[in-house]
Order: structure tokens, then C-alpha cells, then sequence
């Protein structure tokens, strides 16, 4: 029997088993440091951070650029004020002496835009002669007085002068009536109405039968040498730059200096007095529109305008463009737009020309419904007319004329007054719109130096 006083149980525990259990209790009880990420919580920190102080990361960027546009407009600034005239131009001045063909794809191949002749036949290559019999013109007279009464005015400002004579109306509707005589104004209306030249450079300017030419008034661009012509053509063509007092002047400053001979490298220099207009635009038209004024016994002329370096053979031009395609005016197409419309709304929003200059004009137009054709006999309405190549026909005689006298008439801005005359004018017929990559392989775009000072 066992006594009642001895109901517990005794259970005996080794020290060892003691301290292990202790050991196992410690190492389930620790807890981790609190300064510890793992790998999958790290993008979760740093997404916290981000919500808590993005606010602060946007305020440093916005300072950062601000100080950095800060630092361009003074930097800007400092360099204008040391050349207030130029505009710095890099890519322009990469284009200078280029000679590469400008080429485009045509089924499939590439293809050169402007189809020379080849080196050898350029060399050969005579001046045609031939006779435009199909033109209903045959003749022009120019009208010329000794006065010019009751200036025109054209939004507050005279337009017409003693240079241009006072056109009417009536008589510029005249003008449009195609017949084999044609009386028309067209510049040098009257002796005292200005464009003087000297009298060895009018002797010079008579010799010519093909002529290149250029001008640049107002100090507004640098004088480009002409690259890529052919030995024959070098002795068979006048390139002649006009200039007035203004760049004369601004070209001896840059240390372009005329020669004894009236020359700087192949240009002849003529430096036109007493320019007719207060706009200097107007007064580029005339070397640009009037150059069988110029030229009286010139055959053919090509148009360069002054913020393009001539890169081509000029009897080879005449042959690619007139002479193979059987045309008397070869002019770019214009790259953006085809419809006068259209570059009227692009001349305001760019601030070419007034909008209240540009309401009168296209409103006449719309009154002679000139339409919103895109493309006139299978040609492109709007020109580019940064170079154009003629023959001097009566026919391209008379559309220079007309042209020039809208330019003066309403805005100085030709583009808009090119197809208005080539729709009403539909006895000038053999007309070639080349493409715009014709005109690249023509010139070098080199883009205008600096602003033209105006007419004072």
C-alpha cells in the first residue's frame, strides 16, 4: 500500500536539457533589427519616400530649369549685344562651296534632280538661238512719260512714283488683253524716277546675252561666288550683283572691296543711286523682275536671290530647264502649299505683310474669280521664286511686267501675286514648275545674314 501523502510525482532534469530548452526559447524570441531590409522591401521604402516628399523632388526640378533657361537667355543676350546684326547660322555656313547632287528615289532608283549634261558637252555647249512664233505677243511698248499725276494710294502709303508710273486700274485690265502689241507699264516710267547707274556699268550691262544676276540693298546679305560652271561659261556669262550705298558699305566693313575693275571675283558690282521705294523689298523686285529693262540685249537671265550661292553651269541650266523641256520660264514649285488662299493665311500668321495689305489683294482676286486651284494646266498654282530662269521673249517679257506691277500695286510679296498672273496671262503657256529638289541641286541655301536696313 502506498501512503496518501505521496501523490506527486517527482521528475528528475539533466542541466543540459535545462540550458538547451533555454537556448531554443531565446532563438525563437529574436526578433529582427529594425534598421534591416530585406530585398523585397526596399522598392516599397523608397515608393513610401517618394509619396511623402514628391512635392519637394518637383520644387528642385522646377528650380534646376529655371536656372538653366536663365543662363541660356543671358548667354543669348551677351551675344547679341556684341553683333547685334548677325544671325549666327552653323548649318548655313556648312552649305558654302557645296557641289554634291541633290537626289531623290523614282521607282525605285535614285535619281539626280537636276539632269546636266555631262562635263565634256557642257564645254561645247553654244548658246541657242530660236524664235518663239507660237506667242500670241509679238511686241511691247512701255509706257514712259514725263510726269506721273495723282500717286495712287494703297493703305495710306504711296506705291506708285515717278519709277513705276501711275498705273490705273482700266489700264492695268488693259494690260491682261493679250494681242500682238501690248502697251504696258514696266518700271523706268520716268528719268527722274530713279535706279541710276553709271554709265560704264549701263555699257557693261548691254554687252550681256546670258546673264546671272543678284542683288542685295539695304546691307542685308554677304555676296556668294558663284561655283560649278564650266570654262565656256565662265566667258559667255555676266554675273552681275546690283548693291546700293547701304552694302557697299557694310561689305567694305567685312573687307569685300570692289576691284579696279569693278569686280570682286566673279561678280560685277553695279551700286544702283537713288532707289525708288522706301521698302527695300520692292526695290529687289526690279533687278529680280525688270531684267530685260536691265539687259536690253540679254537672251537669257537666271534669278538668284541673294541668300543662295549659285552652284551650277549656267548654259547647262538653260539647256536642263529651258532649252530640252521647250519652255521660256522654268521657276520652283513652292514646297509647303499650293493654293494662293492658303499662302495668304501663311503670310499674315508670319507677319510678312499687314493684314489689312493682304484683305485688299486676295479680295480683288476673289472679285476676278481666281479659283482655289491648286494646279493651273497641270501645273502647280504657287511658285518658290527664289531662282527663276527665262528666256527673254515678248511673252515672258510682258509676265514680268504684270508681276511687278501687282508686287507694287498691293503687297511685296510675289508668292501671292505669281498665280493671279500666270491664271489671267493664258497666252504664257510653256512654263516649267520644277520640283523643290531641283532648286536645292541649283543653289546652296544659306539663309539672310542679318536684317536690311530700310530706305531712309
Amino acid at each position: 500500500m502506498f501512503s496518501s501523502t505521496n501523490n506527486s510525482v517527482s521528475i528528475s532534469v539533466s542541466d543540459e536539457e535545462s540550458n538547451e530548452n533555454r537556448i531554443r526559447a531565446r532563438t525563437r524570441r529574436k526578433r529582427k533589427k529594425p534598421g534591416h531590409r530585406t530585398t523585397f522591401e526596399l522598392p516599397r521604402y523608397f515608393l513610401r519616400l517618394f509619396v511623402r516628399y514628391w512635392i519637394v523632388l518637383v520644387f528642385l526640378l522646377a528650380v534646376g530649369l529655371l536656372l538653366f533657361e536663365s543662363t541660356r537667355i543671358i548667354t543669348k543676350s551677351a551675344k547679341l549685344k556684341k553683333s547685334p546684326d548677325s544671325i549666327p547660322n552653323k548649318k548655313s555656313e556648312g552649305n558654302l562651296n557645296r557641289l554634291d547632287p541633290t537626289t531623290k528615289v523614282i521607282g525605285g532608283v535614285r535619281q539626280r534632280c537636276l539632269k546636266l549634261l555631262p562635263p565634256e558637252e557642257l564645254e561645247h555647249l553654244d548658246i541657242l538661238e530660236r524664235k518663239d512664233s507660237s506667242s500670241p505677243v509679238k511686241k511691247l511698248v512701255y509706257l514712259t512719260g514725263t510726269d506721273s499725276s495723282s500717286p495712287v494710294r494703297v493703305n495710306g502709303t504711296t506705291r506708285f512714283n515717278l519709277f513705276t508710273g501711275n498705273q490705273t486700274f482700266a489700264e492695268r485690265e488693259n494690260s491682261f488683253q493679250v494681242s500682238e502689241t501690248v502697251s504696258v507699264h514696266c518700271g523706268f516710267f520716268n528719268e527722274n524716277g530713279g535706279f541710276r547707274i553709271k554709265d560704264e556699268d549701263n555699257k557693261f550691262m548691254q554687252s550681256c546675252r546670258v546673264v546671272v544676276s543678284t542683288c542685295a540693298f539695304g546691307g542685308g546679305d554677304n555676296l556668294y561666288q558663284p561655283i560649278g560652271m564650266s570654262k565656256a561659261s565662265t566667258q559667255k556669262v555676266c554675273y552681275v550683283a546690283f548693291w546700293d550705298d547701304v552694302t557697299l558699305a557694310t561689305q567694305e566693313a567685312e573687307d569685300q572691296r570692289i576691284g579696279e575693275n569693278g569686280y570682286i571675283g566673279k561678280w560685277r558690282i553695279v551700286v544702283v543711286k537713288d532707289l525708288p521705294f522706301v521698302d527695300q523689298r520692292l526695290n529687289g523686285k526690279i533687278p529680280k523682275m525688270l531684267s530685260h529693262r536691265l539687259f536690253p540685249e540679254a537672251k537669257y537671265s537666271i534669278w538668284v536671290d541673294s541668300k543662295s550661292q549659285f552652284r551650277r553651269d549656267p548654259l547647262g541650266v538653260l539647256d536642263a530647264l529651258l532649252w530640252r523641256t521647250n519652255s521660256v520660264l522654268a521657276i520652283s514649285e513652292h514646297g509647303a502649299r499650293s493654293s494662293v488662299y492658303d499662302e495668304a493665311k501663311a503670310v499674315v500668321k508670319k507677319h510678312k505683310a499687314t493684314p489689312e495689305e493682304v484683305e485688299v489683294q486676295i479680295n480683288q482676286y476673289r472679285h476676278d474669280k481666281l479659283p482655289e486651284d491648286k494646279r493651273f494646266n497641270g501645273k502647280k498654282a504657287l511658285c518658290e521664286a527664289s531662282v527663276i530662269v527665262r528666256e527673254h521673249t515678248p511673252s515672258t517679257n510682258l509676265f514680268m511686267c504684270l508681276w511687278f506691277n501687282e508686287v507694287v500695286r498691293y503687297t511685296s510679296r510675289d508668292q501671292l501675286s505669281f498665280p493671279y498672273v500666270f491664271w489671267r496671262l493664258k497666252g504664257l503657256k510653256k512654263v516649267n514648275m520644277f520640283p523643290v529638289c531641283t532648286r536645292k541641286d541649283l543653289v546652296n541655301s544659306m539663309g539672310h545674314v542679318r536684317k536690311a536696313k530700310p530706305l531712309v
